[in-house]
């Protein structure tokens, strides 16, 4: 299977907040007890607000490209998407989240990829997130080291996630060249 990575579009808010719980509800259900996921997947809150989270943010999506398409261009591909990433312009990763039924398909590898390339374009020197339990080995298979372990909580609720960061070595000589 082909995928393309392409800017969010405010259409993608329902397909991306139903990724987001569907992670949650199952792929962290490995890792978080069941009230942890419920609480935790309730925190995407309604259509607008998500989609406002996410034009905050510098998001892509994952699609996946139609095979019976041409797929040199982004109306070939098939207009659900099934994972997304955003950061900010500071290199902090809100969210990564890739619907269960694509995991391990190097869907995260091609979103996080693209969050790479924005902080060489953009001299962003460091790029940092607040990692599950569940997204930690992924994080850490791609550079990231663990700054500090977290307790944060939702409601009453009380979770284990990790501050991780990974310096891009690349972005000191980006802001070199355009100095």
């Amino acid at each position: 299977m082909q995928i393309i990575i392409r800017e969010y579009r405010p259409s993608d808010a329902m397909a991306t907040m139903c990724a987001f719980r569907r992670a949650i509800l199952e792929t962290a259900s490995r890792d978080y007890t069941a009230e942890q996921t419920r609480m935790w997947a309730s925190q995407a809150g309604s259509a607008a607000g998500w989609n406002a989270c996410r034009r905050a943010a510098h998001t892509w999506v994952a699609a996946p490209i139609d095979d019976t398409c041409d797929g040199d261009s982004p109306d070939s591909a098939i207009d659900t998407p099934i994972g997304f990433i955003d950061v900010d312009d500071d290199g902090y990763i809100d969210m990564l989240f890739v619907d269960p039924a694509y995991g391990r398909m190097d869907v995260a590898t091609l979103l996080l990829t693209r969050v790479e390339q924005f902080a060489t374009d953009h001299g962003v020197e460091r790029l940092t997130v607040h990692a599950s339990i569940t997204a930690r080995p992924f994080f850490t298979r791609h550079g990231f080291r663990t700054v500090e372990t977290r307790h944060p909580t939702i409601e009453t609720v009380s979770f284990i996630n990790y501050l991780m960061a990974r310096e891009i070595p690349w972005s000191r000589h980006y802001e070199a060249i355009t100095s």
